[in-house]
Formats: structure tokens, sequence, C-alpha cells
């Protein structure tokens, strides 16, 4: 069974939970799936719940050239000699009774994404799991200055009015799926809710983006109705964007770009989310236009 492969380490009585899931890999992009899981545990000190055995899941030995392969193969780390570390791919839940909270980080698999989905699955009936919230994000046109805008697709129409109060907009999108997508469909089969939570990010940012994290973290814990201290999280983010910053600065076309695009942002913001504030303006015979 590809259950097998799942070892719950702790048991703590739950009632009505909600989960969590960040992967590495298809929607991670500036590390904000897994990076906003891995700041829930640790400012949460959510402690161990689970883990999945990573071998049935994965490819090790890919065909092809040795850049491509070594896409697929575990780290290691030899010291004069001696190996040092062996790092086989993690999948690990963690658990934060006290807000009925579990909080999953892993890879996305390569293989048997049914059997994975079984395990992410028993987790959620072992714990009375009754709501999934995917966490991903992929590159976009949005400028690093304002926060990511945040796309969500569901299994549960009902889901929808209140993903809206919070600002999420809905996608649509037709191409290859993720296992974000297989997980949906099989959570609706199973009666439980699940949601993606997916961040457009600013594609010229390569690498860790601190300052998405704590954007989606912070949406994230509103909607879960989170009590908890991102002080840590935005001093990061607020140095990552004066990073950004000088560096934009250093190149004279990026930086015309990135004010167009927050000339855009904002505009569409306005536009969509302030709508009744232009209209009282415009019945006070002050014009925007």
């Amino acid at each position: 069974m590809a259950t097998d492969a799942l070892t719950i380490l702790a048991r703590p009585a739950l009632t009505g939970a909600r989960m969590v899931l960040g992967l590495s890999g298809w929607m991670n992009g500036g590390d904000v799936s897994t990076g906003t899981i891995e700041h829930l545990v640790s400012i949460l000190k959510a402690a161990p719940l689970a883990r999945i055995a990573p071998d049935r899941f994965y490819l090790y030995n890919f065909p092809g050239p040795m850049e491509v392969s070594a896409l697929f193969r575990p780290h290691t780390v030899v010291e004069d000699g001696l190996v040092k570390s062996y790092e086989p791919p993690t999948n690990e839940f963690h658990c934060d009774a006290a807000n009925r909270l579990i909080l999953f980080q892993g890879k996305e698999p390569h293989l048997d994404w049914t059997g994975y989905g079984e395990c992410l699955l028993a987790v959620a009936a072992a714990f009375d799991v009754r709501t999934i919230w995917f966490v991903g994000s992929y590159a976009g046109v949005v400028p690093h200055t304002r926060d990511p805008r945040i796309y969500s697709s569901v299994s549960d129409a009902a889901m929808k009015p209140a993903l809206e109060a919070h600002g999420i907009r809905f996608s649509n999108y037709q191409g290859p799926a993720g296992i974000s997508t297989y997980l949906t469909r099989l959570a609706a089969e199973r009666g439980v809710r699940l949601a993606t939570l997916v961040a457009e990010i600013p594609a010229y940012v390569h690498g860790t983006n601190p300052r998405c994290i704590e954007a989606v973290t912070r949406r994230l814990s509103a909607i879960l109705g989170l009590q908890v201290d991102l002080g840590a999280l935005r001093t990061l983010s607020d140095r990552f964007e004066a990073r950004v910053n000088e560096a934009v600065r250093s190149r004279g076309e990026l930086g015309e770009m990135v004010h167009k695009m927050e000339a855009e942002y904002d505009s569409e913001l306005f536009e969509t989310q302030m709508g009744d504030l232009k209209e009282w303006l415009e019945q006070q015979g002050i014009r925007l236009d």
C-alpha cells in the first residue's frame, strides 16, 4: 500500500483541523511555497507529526548528461574522504495543536502522484482535517515593491466568498497540471475542501524572495485566523527590498520597467478594490482621469 511510506510520529487530539501544504518544484518560485511553511513552523513552534519516506516517489538515476541527472539526485557532502551528509528528499508534517493546524513541507513527487496523495489524505483523515490549503507561486508581471497578487482554485465553490473577502482572485488556466490540481480533485472526492493560494511574484527577481514569503504568510495567517508575530520576517523583507531597489537603480531600463509596473498595479488596485471610493469622489466632482 502507498500509505506504507507514511509514518505517524505523534497523536495529538485535533478536531476540525486545517492543513497547509508547501512543495518545492513546480510552483515554488522565490521559495514562497516552502518558505511560508518553514517560517510558520518556526514562528508557531510546531512539533513533528509525521513523515513520508521518499524512495517510491522520486527518480534518482535520471538518464541524460550529468548536469541534468544531477538535478534529480540526493545532495551529499564529502570532506577529506568522509561522507558527512546524505540528504534524500524530505516530506515532513508538523503540528500546532493550539491552532488546530498541520503544516506540511515536501518535494513535489516525480512518481506515483496517486500514492503521494493517499499519504497526504491519510494524515488528513487521521487528524480530522476539514480544509487543506496549498501555497504556491509563479513568476509574473508584478513589481517587487508591491504585495504579490494571489490567485486560487477551489474544490468547492462555497469557499470563494471568504477568499474574495481577503482579496484573493480566481484562476483561469489551461496547460500542464501540477500536483496541486490533482490533490484538489482528490480532496473533493474524499469530502475535504481544498483551495490553492498561488502568488504572482516578480519574474525579474531570482532566488529566495523574503518579501513575497512575508506577504503570503501574512495573508494566509489572516485567512486562518492565526495570531503570529511576523516582525523578524518583515525585517528580512525590508532588507531584501532595499537590496533589490539598489540593484534596480543601477540598471536604468529595469528601473523604468518597474515604475511602469507600479503604475499599472496601483491603477488596477484602485479600479478593482477601491471602486466605491472612486465613485464617491466622482460624485463630489473630483475626476481621476
